[in-house]
């Protein structure tokens, strides 16, 4: 934009800018002029498409605009992990996104001080890689009654990977086991689920997955729900039991798991 005089002088308009360069023809002659015209006229094409392109872009904004849930605390393995249970353990595998994720119980005892929960996931911990052979805990994450969230299986609590929790349907989801027994009739705390929905709001987040959705993942063992090599439709936010024979998390978790999903959604600003 030139100044002249101190004053501004209006961005000249494709119309003004043709008129220039019909005078402009004035001062050449034969092919000359008409090459100018033709190249003056062409320029000034593309700028007002260019202008008009920019302001699509601009009226338009994010045509999908992201949902995302802030990451709630979580406590590192460091807490619960010790040098009396740590294992050698094969370097973590890990999986493109989090789809999906399964809502566990631990079937261990409810009454325990909140204290405690770091040696009840140690326990948990040699059960696993102990007797069962396992190279590490199943569950990506554990909470406990009082709702603090603690990191499971190693490998980034951010980062997508892959879990020992649910047999066939491991890759792309995450387990989420709360610390205790939660079969029909057993009190399930608030702080609890509304830790779960928390943590499930987040991580589904970071792939932009809603909670209420559902989930096609693909079965990797046959002695789950779905054979082999086969597609399984589940809830983005599923219990264990959607996947795999078992009553695990239980029927009084299991019953609130709708409520869980609807906090979730809200966490990430879905209405």
């Amino acid at each position: 934009m030139r100044v002249l005089g101190g004053a501004r002088r209006a961005p000249w308009s494709p119309g003004r800018l043709r008129r220039a360069a019909v005078v402009l023809l004035c001062c050449l002659a034969g092919s000359a002029a008409v090459a100018a015209l033709v190249l003056c006229t062409r320029d000034i094409d593309r700028g007002a498409a260019a202008s008009a392109r920019t302001a699509l872009v601009r009226s338009a904004g994010p045509a999908h605009p992201a949902h995302h849930a802030p990451r709630p605390r979580i406590v590192p393995r460091s807490a619960w992990m010790d040098a009396t249970v740590r294992r050698t353990q094969p370097p973590p595998h890990y999986d493109d996104r989090v789809v999906a994720v399964f809502v566990h119980h631990t079937d261990s005892p409810n009454a325990y001080d909140c204290a405690d929960a770091p040696r009840i996931i140690r326990h948990l911990y040699a059960g696993q890689t102990g007797i069962r052979s396992w190279d590490d805990l199943g569950y990506n994450f554990v909470v406990d009654r009082c709702g603090t969230i603690y990191e499971g299986r190693a490998g980034g609590v951010d980062r997508a990977v892959t879990g020992a929790h649910t047999l066939g349907l491991n890759h792309r989801t995450a387990g989420i086991a709360a610390l205790g027994t939660f079969t029909s009739g057993a009190e399930v705390p608030r702080a609890m689920t509304d830790a779960i929905a928390a943590l499930a709001a987040w991580k589904l987040g970071l792939a932009d997955v809603d909670p209420r959705a559902r989930a096609h993942l693909v079965s990797s063992n046959g002695q789950s729900r779905f054979q082999a090599g086969t597609a399984a439709d589940l809830p983005a936010l599923a219990g264990h039991r959607d996947g795999y024979m078992t009553s695990c998390p239980g029927a009084a978790l299991t019953a609130l798991l709708p409520d869980i999903r609807q906090a979730a959604a809200r966490l990430q600003g879905r209405v």
